[in-house]
């Protein structure tokens, strides 16, 4: 049986409810500093004092736990994180099987590049000046173009697959059945 592919749309719409819960996670984050903070005034001061530090705490507060939350969910015996159930779709190996954690962390390190690249770049501007220099405008120029390469490798083949896709040998496939409600 040949599968569905997922499309642009479909994986737009169970991203963004894979960011509800990314966004809950991060108000979470507010309000534990704000807690912390109340006790340990300094602490996120230190953390996020210069611009490696502040990337440094980004990475390990946002970043890994966002990783890990796609990585452990793409393996698992769902195949799919809660956005994705909910769209009624799953992320397979090219033999279309589970993906082991190790493939499905690659994927999510490759998909999440820019995102990460973007972030690298705002910790840099935030330094000692806010200036556009040269290598932070060739960061952001790479961002855009990977984004681009993206939704470009998307479009270009019958089985739907971004670059990060090719390069990992996986695909995003249709369930066969209805997208259903998260439980």
């Amino acid at each position: 049986m040949i599968p569905s592919y997922a499309g642009l749309w479909i994986r737009v719409k169970a991203f963004l409810a894979d960011y509800l819960f990314i966004a809950l996670y991060i108000v979470f984050l507010t309000i534990l500093s704000s807690v912390i903070q109340s006790v340990f005034p300094d602490i996120i001061e230190i953390l996020f004092e210069n611009p490696l530090s502040g990337q440094l705490s980004g990475f390990i507060l946002i970043t890994l736990p966002v990783t890990l939350y796609f990585t452990l969910l793409e393996s698992s015996a769902h195949q799919a994180t809660w956005g994705k159930r909910w769209q009624g779709i799953k992320v397979i190996y090219n033999d279309g099987k589970r993906l082991s954690k190790t493939r499905a962390l690659s994927r999510t390190a490759l998909k999440f590049i820019p995102w990460e690249l973007a972030h690298t770049c705002i910790w840099q501007m935030s330094g000692n000046s806010p200036e556009l220099t040269p290598i932070i405008l060739v960061g952001f120029v790479l961002v855009w173009t990977l984004v681009g390469v993206y939704l470009l490798t998307l479009w270009i083949g019958s089985n739907k697959q971004p670059l990060y896709d090719r390069i990992t040998n996986t695909f995003v496939v249709k369930t066969n059945k209805d997208p259903a409600p998260l439980s």
